[in-house]
């Protein structure tokens, strides 16, 4: 099985680890900048930049947000897709959620490589 598409949740802690990579992100989103970029409060309350190609749209609508995309620098990621996840999200309980799936003693368990 390919490993090309997975998408390790992170948070702003563990982003500058998957430069170069696909991750997932919860997060609040706080502003737009301009008509490419978006500022989004990860699930630890640090501040990630989300940038898309100038020109198209993004379809980041909702308060919370679940960004997917590639990690350009420890804070930037470029934007691939966009889950809307409302205005309800327990910011907390993800990133609990993302410090134990990288947490050593589980991580192994849940995402080693497939044979």
């Amino acid at each position: 099985m390919s490993t090309d598409h997975h998408a390790m949740r992170v948070n702003y802690r563990h982003l500058g680890q998957y430069v170069g990579k696909n991750v997932r992100v919860w997060g609040k989103l706080l502003r737009f900048e301009g008509n490419d970029t978006a500022i989004v409060e990860a699930s630890d309350g640090g501040n990630i930049t989300v940038q898309w190609a100038p020109g198209t749209a993004t379809t980041m609508t909702d308060t919370f947000v679940e960004v997917i995309g590639t990690v350009k620098d420890h804070q930037t990621i470029k934007l691939m897709a966009c889950v809307n996840m409302g205005s309800k999200v327990d910011l907390k309980l993800a990133n609990d959620t993302v410090e134990l799936m990288h947490d050593p003693r589980f991580y192994q368990s849940m995402f080693a490589p497939l044979p």
